[in-house]
């Protein structure tokens, strides 16, 4: 037997699957918008079904800021009367899986709708956790970052929280490639994140967005400090030498800080100024490099 697909469903009144051929499901129901959003802060469904009395409530539902985050979260069914070409249209672009007329939609053709949806979301993940990843850390990597930032930026939208992103650009990986090679500065690449993970809480997230930047999302800070705090303790963790191919391999850090809500609100614009100031930043840590980056004996970098 299958696993269970676990569906949320909004409206009136939830449909019985538990004949269809295309489960097992199991159906939780609520009535409205702010019990849904409240029932996927609990748990993660597979499935989410939001059926519409009216098919006037659609442009309303495609502003609902909580949708971009239940998109990302499950397969996102709208059921509506008659729905419109533009509506429908509009939120598959938004990441909605199906637009379903309500006349049409009884329970073996939803139930089919689902399992089918739910099927289509899995492959779309697997793709897009390939094409997301840093292949030479393992890290999401720029889109993949893009993508967390704003699935949670919309979160913020409904409860507001401070959040930080901080960026760290490390000198010394060019030049161990050109050292040791370019399978050696990506086992550098790995230690450097493993270290900045080791670092971490399990909520923040580690990306990698080029060859010598790293990116840490705070998912949240309770006090505008602590994200300077944070980019200070993983610079200093990176201060300790690191083995790679039995050699001792120091590198420098620079630091730059963004926070929102404080510099700004969209993911974009808050990426630019933390890797803008770490740019434009003095590394910290010599352990071999001089402050500049350069190297003091070996010429490293």
């Amino acid at each position: 037997m299958s696993h269970p697909i676990h569906l949320l469903h909004l409206g009136p009144a939830a449909p019985d699957l538990s004949t269809s051929a295309f489960g097992p499901f199991v159906v939780h129901a609520v009535a409205r918008l702010d019990q849904l959003a409240a029932a996927l802060d609990r748990q993660d469904y597979d499935a989410v079904v939001i059926e519409q009395t009216d098919a006037d409530a659609l442009p309303a539902l495609a502003a609902w800021a909580g949708l971009a985050r239940t998109v990302l979260d499950a397969a996102v069914l709208v059921v509506a009367p008659e729905p419109g070409a533009a509506d429908a249209l509009r939120l598959v672009h938004m990441g909605v899986q199906d637009v379903l007329s309500l006349r049409a939609a009884d329970a073996g053709t939803l139930a089919r709708a689902a399992r089918l949806a739910v099927e289509r979301k899995r492959l779309e993940r697997a793709a897009r956790k390939a094409y997301a990843t840093d292949l030479a850390t393992g890290l999401p990597n720029h889109a993949q970052l893009m993508e967390h930032m704003s699935h949670l930026l919309a979160l913020r939208e409904r409860e507001p929280a401070a959040m930080a992103l901080l960026a760290l650009r490390i000198a010394g990986l060019s030049a161990t490639e050109a050292r040791l090679g370019t399978e050696a500065a990506n086992v550098l690449r790995r230690k450097v994140a493993v270290r900045l993970r080791a670092a971490l809480r399990a909520s923040d997230v580690v990306a990698s967005v080029g060859g010598d930047s790293f990116v840490v999302l705070l998912a949240w800070i309770d006090a505008a400090a602590n994200a300077e705090r944070v980019a200070a303790k993983l610079a200093q963790s990176l201060q300790r030498p690191f083995t790679v191919a039995g050699q001792d391999v120091a590198v420098a850090v620079s630091t730059g800080v963004a926070q929102y809500p404080l510099h700004g609100k969209e993911a974009d614009a808050l990426l630019r100024r933390a890797l803008g100031q770490a740019g434009d930043a003095r590394a910290q840590g010599r352990a071999g490099l001089s402050p500049r980056g350069g190297s003091a004996a070996a010429n490293d970098e």
